[in-house]
């Protein structure tokens, strides 16, 4: 370990969630089961958009990508949180928890990036359809998918460049189930007023300012169609709900994880379930139940596969 700041720290005790035995073996199964939701239903996703060629187009690729980033995050955490749950000691070590506040970092931005290229895409739809295909470009949406994959890993590097020189020289009991740069800057041993301001600009001032832009965007959608339409909001609103409804359930924790980074209360844990485990099983449903065109498209998977007895 680099001795110039300091640090004398090889390893953090992860609190996370304890209980008695039958609430451990509940959380277990629970945990897991969410788990193989998650990949289950977002690698659908995937392969339906990758084999169904009535779901190539601009939307179903960048909701194949942000399936693949809510498998990403959740494999980040999840896993080690289950496995974390049969030991007395939860221990993760100096670099890997580093390691995987980066990766949660990188997931997490990038999904953001996705999230506005999904709103501008179903702009582009709705108040735009005539040149839909043109704006929406396969170079477009490849860009969009890159920038999003940047995005994260500069977002991750600027907050890891900072924390990894912080000195660390005694506490290492992190109050939740997953390293986040947070928790790990209340463990330093210095001022932590000045640290605060710094995540709070970084991972704050993103998520506050990427929710409100989101949000702004929709209401922009729905304003123009309730102008062109006589307030006939119906179709806009079915389309839109689902959008909606994700972004509302991945950027609720992260205002309250975020924007104010040093809670006084271990609650930021269990909205860390939410983001992790929660939404990326909800969203494959979300995307699916009001989609008529990947039902279709998984009938037709089934027949394919002889399973339409089933479907």
């Amino acid at each position: 370990m680099d001795q110039t700041n300091d640090t004398v720290v090889f390893e953090f005790v992860l609190v996370g969630l304890s209980g008695s035995w039958k609430t451990t073996i509940f959380l277990i199964s629970t945990f897991s089961l969410l788990y193989l939701s998650i990949v289950l239903g977002n690698l659908l996703i995937v392969f339906l958009v990758i084999t169904d060629s009535h779901l190539q187009s601009p939307m179903y690729f960048l909701l194949a990508n942000l399936s693949l980033i809510d498998v990403g995050l959740s494999s980040t955490t999840v896993p080690k949180m289950i496995s974390d749950l049969l030991k007395e000691r939860k221990v993760i070590s100096f670099h890997s928890c580093m390691t995987q506040a980066c990766f949660i970092h990188i997931m997490g931005g990038g999904e953001m990036v996705l999230l506005i290229a999904m709103a501008f895409d179903r702009y582009t739809a709705i108040c735009k359809p005539l040149h839909y295909l043109r704006i929406m470009s396969p170079k477009l949406c490849i860009l969009f998918v890159v920038t999003s994959w940047v995005t994260g890993v500069v977002h991750a590097l600027a907050q890891f460049s900072f924390v990894i020189n912080l000195p660390f020289c005694g506490p290492n009991k992190v109050d939740s189930f997953c390293c986040d740069f947070p928790r790990i800057v209340q463990l330093a041993c210095a001022d932590e007023d000045k640290f605060e301001l710094v995540v709070a600009a970084n991972s704050g001032f993103i998520s506050m300012g990427t929710f409100f832009l989101l949000l702004l965007s929709y209401a922009f959608i729905l304003i123009t169609v309730w102008k062109r339409s006589s307030g006939d909001l119906s179709k806009a609103l079915v389309t839109l709900s689902a959008h909606i409804t994700v972004v509302v359930l991945f950027f609720t924790p992260c205002m309250f994880i975020y924007v104010w980074p040093f809670p006084t209360s271990s609650i930021d844990k269990y909205l860390f379930i939410v983001d992790f485990a929660i939404t990326p099983a909800l969203n494959p449903v979300i995307y699916t139940l009001r989609n008529k065109d990947i039902m279709i498209a998984i009938k037709r998977s089934c027949k394919v596969t002889g399973f339409d007895k089933y479907c």
